[in-house]
């Protein structure tokens, strides 16, 4: 029996409240992010990744006092994405507690930021997100700044990109499918777990277990992430933070990869 990884993202607007996105557009108040992590923590979870969706299209750097409330109450490892410019803003979140840095929008915009982070604290402490989307005109391509600005670039050549830069994972996320309970694209995460040799997690879409399951054994992710699921009863429905126990994960995933 294998385990892989189940990560709850976390996302958190310009104030560093919880909201919920759909198709990174129209956004829901969740409430706490310290509230859910505290939730959490009780709950066996692998890790958590907290994305500030805002800080990048603000043009502003992490707010650091905020993610530092908010890791000093975790007791799990957790990763930090949004508005990282520097190995020395790195550095503070690393100080902080954080376990991983998420880096996208700077990514792009200065990829030996990726291979500098690497090369002072490890591949495995930082990840690329690629946010992605089809489009009428362009076809499938990565976008930054929480979806608004096209690289031009598609998930394949992206993810070798960041590969061949130093990220040691990277976070292949659905703009489409963000907040839709469709399923993961497995299409594309097939094709991005194949182009590079480091672990791809698919995000966007999950709407239960099963979905964790084909994302792993047919797509060949390597983990598996969601937000909607861990912080909804059920679509349409009212919050709840939650997440499947460990008898369900065995029983339901673990137990059924080779």
């Amino acid at each position: 029996m294998r385990r892989i990884r189940v990560i709850p993202v976390l996302t958190i607007d310009r104030d560093a409240r919880l909201v919920k996105t759909v198709g990174f557009g129209k956004r829901t108040y969740i409430g706490d992010p310290i509230n859910a992590v505290r939730i959490f923590n009780t709950k066996m979870v692998d890790e958590i990744l907290l994305l500030d969706i805002d800080a990048s299209a603000d043009g502003r750097r992490p707010n650091f006092d905020a993610i530092g409330d908010i890791v000093e109450e975790a007791f799990l490892p957790m990763g930090y994405g949004g508005g990282i410019r520097s190995v020395e803003d790195a550095a503070r979140l690393f100080a902080l507690g954080l376990e991983k840095v998420v880096l996208s929008t700077e990514a792009f915009a200065n990829p030996a930021l990726v291979s500098a982070i690497a090369d002072r604290f490890g591949t495995q402490a930082v990840a690329v997100s690629l946010p992605y989307a089809r489009r009428l005109i362009g076809g499938e391509q990565v976008f930054t700044c929480s979806g608004k600005t096209r690289t031009g670039q598609s998930p394949v050549a992206a993810a070798k990109a960041m590969a061949a830069a130093g990220a040691g994972e990277i976070l292949l996320y659905s703009i489409d499918r963000d907040g839709k309970w469709s399923g993961f694209d497995l299409p594309t995460v097939t094709a991005v777990a194949a182009a590079v040799d480091v672990p791809v997690v698919a995000c966007g879409g999950a709407a239960d277990i099963g979905d964790f399951l084909t994302a792993i054994r047919q797509a060949g992710a390597s983990a598996v992430a969601a937000s909607s699921l861990f912080v909804y009863r059920a679509p349409k429905q009212g919050v709840l933070i939650s997440y499947p126990d460990e008898a369900d994960l065995r029983d339901r995933l673990f137990a059924q990869i080779d």
